[in-house]
């Protein structure tokens, strides 16, 4: 397009004193004659561009008129690419390499090799393993659905293994640990809900467009999983020393204690499915102390797994 075109002109002109008018054509592929008028276009706008004749010569923005690079410093300018990035690693939106790319291209030659040295000190990949096509589609299904106010439709598994048909108007996509959800008003629920989108498919956006409800904006977003999750339930959890690290990857520096050569963890977590999954996923690892009822739910699960694989 024309317009992306001007503005990375601009930004190419930014950080080089000149550049002619021949390595612009190349560099956007199109001919001398379109980078000349694309010139003139620029300085009608207000930028005041010189061209500069013979050896050595080419196209420049006018001594004094620069873009103010002292707004960013540049642990800021780093900070920023960085936190870009990390967004792009999960979100097909081409917009966001042409921001960091118009970023880049504002930073002082004198800077890039320090700020691309802290950009390259943390790095953010919020993407799966083995990446997730239809994640990424639903991701970029919805957002082009709440920037055009348009309503989607999708089936939902819940944890229950419930499906139903949801007809929603999106309002705010949320990223929450590694996991997206999308909050919007439920058509079939007639209440704004929290969806995984892990367990959404077949999302389609409509054309049938709605109204952000006023103040909908200062509607607090609920927890993501507040909706499927049962009464808290506190846990008193026994860990084999082989797990260390399973520990404190999940329970960090929360209430642990050695005893006996085994790690004690009290924890209140919310239960449902999930949770039963991820005790099991120790194994032998880990014993449940507490509750007794939270024993018995998992020793059942653990038996009909057995069952499974226990020879005739």
């Amino acid at each position: 397009m024309k317009l992306d075109r001007l503005v990375s002109i601009i930004t190419v002109l930014l950080r080089r004193e000149r550049v002619s008018a021949r390595e612009l054509a190349d560099m956007f592929e199109v001919s001398v004659r379109t980078i000349l008028r694309d010139v003139d276009a620029i300085n009608l706008s207000g930028i005041p561009i010189v061209t500069w004749q013979g050896a050595g010569g080419g196209i420049g923005i006018a001594e004094g008129y620069k873009l103010d690079r002292s707004v960013l410093t540049g642990d800021e300018m780093a900070t920023l690419i960085t936190s870009l990035s990390s967004v792009a690693s999960s979100m097909d939106d081409p917009r966001l390499g042409i921001l960091i790319d118009k970023i880049k291209n504002v930073i002082p030659q004198s800077q890039r090799t320090a700020i691309e040295l802290k950009t390259s000190q943390i790095v953010i990949d919020m993407s799966p393993w083995g990446g997730n096509w239809r994640l990424k589609n639903a991701l970029e299904t919805i957002r082009c659905a709440i920037e055009e106010q348009r309503e989607i439709s999708f089936l939902y598994i819940d944890t229950d293994n419930q499906r139903t048909e949801r007809t929603v108007q999106p309002y705010t996509l949320i990223l929450k640990g590694q996991n997206w959800y999308l909050h919007g008003w439920c058509m079939l629920r007639g209440a704004f809900r929290l969806f995984k989108l892990i367990r959404m498919r077949d999302t389609r956006c409509l054309d049938t467009r709605f109204i952000r409800m006023e103040g909908s904006k200062a509607l607090p977003l609920p927890e993501p999983g507040a909706e499927e999750a049962r009464t808290p339930s506190e846990m008193l959890l026994a860990f084999n020393a082989s797990a260390e690290n399973a520990v404190l990857e999940w329970f960090g520096d929360g209430d642990i204690e050695q005893k006996d050569g085994r790690f004690i963890v009290r924890s209140n977590m919310p239960e449902n499915k999930w949770l039963y999954g991820f005790l099991l996923s120790f194994g032998p690892a880990l014993e449940i102390l507490e509750p007794p009822r939270l024993r018995d739910i998992i020793k059942k699960l653990a038996l009909e797994t057995y069952r499974k694989y226990q020879d005739d």
